[in-house]
């Protein structure tokens, strides 16, 4: 199994640099600076699914990961197994439709909604790497959710961690 997460700390860097010019351009479509609309990410189906699970409900290393690392970093704002808040989305419904490279983009970048109701603010956490380093991983876990191919909880069951990723998580992490 090959790790895309050994990519994603440099992606996600790119993506900040890149992402400010795109996220001004969206800004000034809508007219409130921060407030991004997904372009046709409604009608497609994402159909990524970076996944495995096994007929006996073993899961990969990967979508583990990703579990134990939303569920530390993500679920304050996201809600348990990613169902939602009062303070951010429910992403299970978000990762339905929107593209990889979206989801990236806003964990990176941040975003901010603001309506007459309330503000919303995703922080940038393209600094942060127990995010970043693991972002492949919990992008894996909530595709597996979103298609409804993962219910809540832990998994009962995984994969043993294979060296890849203990090779990528050291070349990450910071010493």
């Amino acid at each position: 199994m090959t790790y895309r997460r050994r990519f994603a700390f440099p992606l996600a860097i790119a993506l900040s640099l890149a992402g400010a010019a795109a996220f001004d351009a969206v800004a000034g479509q809508t007219g409130a600076r921060g407030r991004l609309q997904l372009a046709d990410s409604s009608t497609q189906a994402n159909t990524d699914k970076a996944y495995k699970i096994a007929p006996d409900g073993t899961v990969d290393w990967a979508t583990f990961n990703g579990y134990r690392r939303f569920n530390s970093n993500c679920e304050t704002c996201h809600g348990f197994d990613g169902e939602g808040s009062s303070f951010g989305p429910r992403l299970v419904d978000v990762l339905k439709t929107m593209p990889h490279d979206t989801f990236l983009e806003i964990v990176a970048n941040g975003m901010q909604d603001v309506s007459t109701a309330q503000t919303l603010k995703m922080p940038a956490l393209s600094t942060n790497p127990n995010v970043m380093c693991y972002i492949e991983d919990i992008y894996t876990y909530l595709r597996a959710r979103a298609d409804g191919a993962l219910g809540r909880g832990r998994p009962a069951k995984h994969e043993p961690k294979p060296k890849s990723a203990a090779d990528a998580e050291n070349a990450c992490m910071p010493t």
